[in-house]
């Protein structure tokens, strides 16, 4: 079989140069085609880039919905060029949402006579994640649009991806009988796994959080859970590391923070690269993850992989990497009590909880590699092309 070529629709916005990890993630999938890539610029200025892929960056705009209809519009007539242009066969949408450009280009490039396979990703609960991430005013209309745009994506769709056991449920409940391969997100695992080898001793009393400032974390409930052990434990501290995605919840807990008297044992700091957030991950006696919806957050085995315990809600697919009590601890959602009574646990048992972060290591080591990720994009666009052969026979 020829190598296919494959282009990737995603709200995804790279840097020019690509940071380490996005390059390795690229150059890695090389091997299985030819890689074209629609996602955003991080400016308002579009961009075209080759660098192990072909990258086609649409400008920035402000505000997700005015992203959503850039890509809808511009998007899709960039990726119907690279159908009839470049013979692109294979479409590949990171979400349901990104799904309803490639279900689109899928239909007008047959009324060119051009067959597309469309990929459909899930990295997380489609239906539900979306109005937890951010607060909105029009929660009821935007639920109704969202429903039909994924049904108008799913039912078109040829093939499916899922990160987790939940995602491959829900996809199985609206697509049933559609294939689905299902394997984790890439991460760069040698910087973590480089890390945890080095890894002599915690930083006692180092907690931590990783990930975006958005409502569906729950980091309120984690200053929450902190601020109730922090007397017993005058060593603590809680290392905040994320982007301020959703900037009235940021402030929101900057001002939680001040109101609990805790701003000289709470740090906020913007996102790091690979291998300084590796070593701060290192250092820490925990990676707390007390999210409300999640897919298979890759910030997880990442901390694992450096030997570092994780407390995780017991949602999506954390539980499908945390044994509770044996690598980290699963937890209820919006349960701070929970949530401190780990930590407690954590801050009292050193030695156990050295323990504990071994263990995780040894799973994270298990859990990904650069290998079986491309094997499973082969495998997964293999399927695709052979379902949309069965479906369009060639005369």
């Amino acid at each position: 079989m020829s190598q296919p070529s494959v282009c990737f629709i995603s709200s995804t916005a790279y840097q020019i140069p690509l940071d380490t990890t996005s390059e390795k993630k690229f150059r890695a999938l090389a091997v299985v085609g030819t890689i074209f890539v629609i996602g955003f610029s991080t400016s308002w200025k579009g961009r075209r880039h080759d660098e192990s892929a072909n990258f086609i960056l649409l400008p920035r705009l402000p505000g997700p919905m005015l992203r959503y209809l850039t890509l809808l519009s511009i998007g899709s007539l960039v990726a119907l060029s690279l159908v009839l242009r470049r013979r692109v066969g294979i479409l590949v949408a990171q979400s349901p949402y990104e799904g309803v450009t490639g279900a689109w280009v899928k239909l007008l490039g047959g009324i060119f006579g051009r067959r597309v396979a469309l990929i459909l990703e899930s990295h997380g609960d489609f239906e539900k994640a979306p109005f937890l991430q951010h607060r909105f005013s029009w929660q009821g209309l935007g639920r109704f649009f969202s429903v039909r745009f994924s049904q108008f994506a799913l039912r078109h769709a040829d093939a499916f991806r899922a990160v987790s056991d939940a995602t491959r449920e829900q996809l199985n409940e609206w697509a049933r009988g559609k294939p689905i391969e299902q394997f984790p997100t890439w991460t760069d695992m040698d910087a973590f796994l480089d890390a945890g080898q080095k890894k002599q001793k915690t930083t006692r009393g180092r907690l931590l959080y990783v990930g975006l400032l958005i409502p569906l974390k729950g980091v309120d409930l984690l200053i929450r859970a902190f601020a109730s052990i922090t007397e017993d434990f005058p060593e603590a501290q809680l290392l905040i590391i994320g982007k301020a995605e959703d900037r009235r919840c940021a402030q929101s807990l900057a001002e939680q923070t001040e109101e609990l008297g805790l701003v000289s044992r709470v740090v906020f700091k913007d996102p790091l690269p690979q291998r300084e957030l590796a070593r701060q991950m290192a250092q820490a006696e925990a990676l707390v993850l007390p999210s409300r919806s999640e897919g298979l957050p890759r910030v997880v085995f990442e901390a694992m992989a450096c030997g570092t315990p994780v407390i995780g809600s017991r949602v999506g697919g954390i539980g499908e990497m945390i044994v509770d009590g044996d690598n980290g601890f699963l937890v209820p959602t919006d349960d701070s009590e929970a949530v401190a009574e780990r930590l407690r646990w954590l801050l009292e048992n050193s030695e156990k909880s050295d323990r504990m972060g071994e263990r995780a290591r040894a799973f994270a080591e298990r859990f990904f590699s650069t290998r079986s990720y491309v094997d499973a994009y082969r495998r997964l666009f293999e399927e695709a092309t052979r379902v949309t052969g069965e479906k369009n026979p060639t005369p």
